[in-house]
């Protein structure tokens, strides 16, 4: 057994998230650690909502709200929808948390006295109309090294170069447009140059040993070739405060947050759930664990190059050295894991023009598995995909419904209507044990594929499995053996039958949970073997609201320790089966129209 770390991008909280979020995020993460899970290893998959930064304060002055009453809005809905999604969280949180606070503080000040944090006097961007900071992300303008249009004030997402604002061409606020003015102003940055000989070192040493995927690696090279110190504090006054400038308006960078949030979160599970406080050590500060960062290409660099940095100062392993805190020695990621873009018809996704669609709406008229589906065999593994409304439909009602689900439906009728339990199996001819060996093997083989985060190919991959099932249905014919004296052949070609489908409804659990619950159900189960996340109100471990009152807040959590272990389990003879109803529901073709006008609607808003 081996501790996993699934640690889970930060979806940001200002808004409802879309579904080119959870494609790049949510999914993949929540297949792997469902299959790690299920080969015996202890998974502790973390993650929350980000909660603090300009972001913030401007949807909330938008909105009429403080930020943190935005934040809480957005926190209960963003929860709502990545459990509906069924994403098997041990603790999704959030970064307002005190316990947060107070792991972010502590491993700020030792990064600072190991030598890492240095103040510098920098050129900030204010917006003229309010005065407010224009974080980095805020603003955009020509990139000043390939010339691409769009580049932000922290990257280049067309060349990879880090950049700052004042490196722009032609620099505008996302916001209103405006020219921001740059002002000098003091900050903190992080001295990313006396750590990039470790950063190398340890990149160097993920090429070699690990399966990183190519755009990962070469996106973290690139940035090495022109690192510099950067800002790690922020003018605003909504967010942590920094130690030994509590008294100033300033606060920690949002990024340099959000990222320790991964640790922090580890902390909050092991005080809520942990047989011991210190449990999350078994992750974070045991050499033999291994860790695993899902998120999309954008979010690459504060994964790959400052969250590592950041540990890196830490654990004091820059250039002049240091010793670690309380929080011990701190494991680096193993494997970066980015997905690329998800689009929308052809376009970029982008809430504020109306090209998006969010997952609560997604899944208030269609199926969960339905959209978990489309995004394992469709979505954006290792390079940019498309969502469609018609290639959505189409692959609904032709894998999903006519192949997986009409295997699984005739498999149960034939069962439930001559047997009504699973019948004994006798003698086995060669097709049929050519069919249960071929399945049987599926497991290695798509349990490698999701390991090594080619989810696509493991999908396909059953896919190609029920493919083979469904002919063994159409040769061996078993609704044309109605005499008596085939009903031992009968028996045996249905025992095979619900054996392939328990089987296949094993691999399909990861991606596919709560179908996957629905249909052992139907073969006679409990329809438990993919167990589901829920919602818990909880209180603040650490700090109460202004006038006293306990500070609550949801979490997603969940006991996943008794899923099924990876492996053919035999069906047990003499299991009743009922006659069953369908499990996935068939999409009209009208609904791409519909979609289309409910599309055209928001574009005109």
């Amino acid at each position: 057994m081996t501790h996993i770390l699934s640690a889970v991008a930060w979806p940001y909280a200002n808004g409802p998230r879309h579904i080119g979020h959870v494609a790049g995020f949510g999914i993949p993460s929540d297949v792997f650690s469902r299959y790690m899970r299920m080969r015996g290893h202890d998974v502790l998959m973390v993650s929350g909502t980000d909660e603090h930064g300009t972001p913030i304060l401007v949807a909330a002055e938008a909105a009429g709200l403080t930020p943190r009453e935005l934040a809480n809005r957005n926190n209960r809905a963003i929860v709502e929808d990545l459990c509906q999604l069924g994403l098997s969280y041990d603790l999704f949180t959030r970064t307002t948390t005190g316990n947060h606070y107070d792991t972010v503080r502590a491993m700020f000040k030792v990064v600072r006295d190991n030598g890492y944090m240095k103040v510098q006097t920098t050129r900030g961007a204010i917006s003229p109309s309010t005065g407010r900071t224009l974080p980095d992300r805020y603003i955009e303008g020509t990139c000043p090294i390939c010339g691409a249009e769009g580049a932000r004030g922290d990257q280049c997402d067309a060349c990879g170069n880090q950049l700052d604002p004042t490196d722009l061409i032609r620099p505008r606020s996302k916001i209103n447009g405006e020219t921001p003015e740059f002002v000098e102003t003091d900050h903190y940055f992080l001295d990313l140059p006396a750590l990039a000989r470790a950063l190398n070192e340890w990149l160097d040493d993920r090429e070699k040993n690990g399966n990183w995927r190519p755009n990962v690696i070469k996106f973290s090279k690139n940035f090495l070739k022109d690192i510099k110190p950067r800002a790690m504090t922020r003018d605003i006054d909504w967010g942590i405060p920094i130690p030994g400038w509590e008294d100033q308006p300033k606060r920690l960078y949002v990024w340099f947050d959000a990222v320790i949030g991964y640790l922090s979160a580890s902390i909050e599970w092991a005080r809520r759930f942990g047989q011991s406080p210190e449990d999350w050590r078994q992750w974070w500060n045991d050499p033999e664990s291994l860790s695993y960062y899902f998120m999309g290409k954008d979010n690459i660099v504060f994964h790959s190059q400052i969250w590592p940095a950041e540990m890196l100062g830490y654990n004091g392993r820059g250039d002049f050295g240091g010793k670690p805190g309380d929080l011990g020695v701190l494991n680096l990621p193993t494997e970066v894991v980015s997905s690329e873009f998800l689009t929308m018809e052809g376009k970029k996704f982008a809430s504020s023009r109306g090209i998006v669609i969010y997952v609560r709406d997604m899944l208030s008229r269609y199926q969960v598995d339905a959209l978990r589906y489309f995004i394992s065999a469709a979505g954006p593994e290792n390079q940019d995909s498309d969502f469609t409304w018609s290639e959505f439909v189409r692959r609904t009602n032709s894998e999903l419904v006519a192949a997986w689900g009409n295997l699984v439906n005739r498999t149960a009728s034939m069962i439930a209507k001559k047997f009504g339990e699973i019948p004994p199996a006798g003698d086995f001819t060669a097709e049929d044990q050519a069919l249960l060996d071929a399945v049987n093997a599926g497991f290695e083989t798509v349990g490698d594929l999701i390991e090594s985060h080619h989810q696509k190919a493991a999908l396909a991959e059953i896919m190609r499995l029920v493919g083979e099932a469904n002919r063994y249905v159409t040769t061996t014919e078993p609704f044309k053996l109605k005499d008596e004296s085939q009903r031992d052949r009968l028996g045996t070609i249905l025992h095979v039958l619900a054996q392939v489908v328990t089987d296949l409804n094993l691999m399909m659990s990861p991606f596919l949970p709560t179908s996957s619950n629905a249909i052992d159900k139907v073969l006679g189960g409990a329809g438990d073997v993919a167990p589901l996340p829920r919602i818990e109100e909880v209180v603040d471990l650490d700090v109460k609201n202004e006038d006293g009152s306990d500070r609550t807040y949801p979490i997603i959590t969940g006991d996943y320790r008794n899923a099924p272990t990876w492996e053919r389990h035999p069906v047990r003879v003499g299991q009743a089966v009922a006659k069953p109803a369908p499990v996935f529901q068939k999409l009209d073709e009208s609904v791409v129209a519909e979609e289309y006008e409910r599309y055209a609607n928001l574009l005109q808003k």
